[in-house]
């Protein structure tokens, strides 16, 4: 499930951001890479986090399509999380997270990935953390419950430094 990080991860990321960009025009208001393929040096689970911020994740007639049209598939909807939609790619494995531009979760997605790529003491606590919860473990549900702890101890850290709590 999680394998050591793969420097192709970055140069992947580009040519689907290229794509849904492409797909999307400006209906694509942010496209950034998420998750721990995006942050060098970390093992990881080979699939590419992508969050792509919309003006309104509820038209889904405003991006859905064009995104159905060069491959994703839209398997979730999730109203009562900032109306989140999850569309997926089967190869390369991607996960399309969409949010509006002012989500929270954005901001949070980005703030963990920044830390973690100029936090090494963190990193190799979480990279920990993945491998230990990997172990014996099929489902993605229990595996995220496993990290949750230290997920929230480098939270805390990165929450304080940034003045939030």
């Amino acid at each position: 499930m999680v394998v050591a990080y793969d420097p192709a991860w970055p140069v992947c990321y580009g040519r689907l951001e290229a794509q849904v960009r492409q797909a999307l025009g400006t209906a694509a208001l942010a496209v950034e890479h998420m998750g721990s393929t995006a942050v060098p040096g970390l093992p990881a689970k080979p699939v590419i986090d992508i969050d792509l911020a919309v003006a309104d994740p509820v038209r889904e007639d405003a991006y859905v399509p064009a995104l159905e049209a060069i491959g994703y598939v839209l398997v979730l909807r999730e109203p009562s999380w900032h109306q989140h939609r999850l569309l997926q790619l089967a190869s390369p494995r991607v996960n399309l997270h969409v949010f509006g531009p002012d989500c929270p979760e954005n901001i949070r997605h980005r703030m963990f990935r920044d830390w973690l790529r100029e936090h090494e003491a963190d990193r190799d606590l979480y990279a920990q953390a993945k491998h230990d919860a990997a172990s014996g473990v099929m489902q993605v549900m229990e595996y995220n419950k496993r990290k949750e702890a230290v997920l929230r101890q480098i939270y805390e850290r990165m929450f304080r430094a940034a003045g939030f709590i």
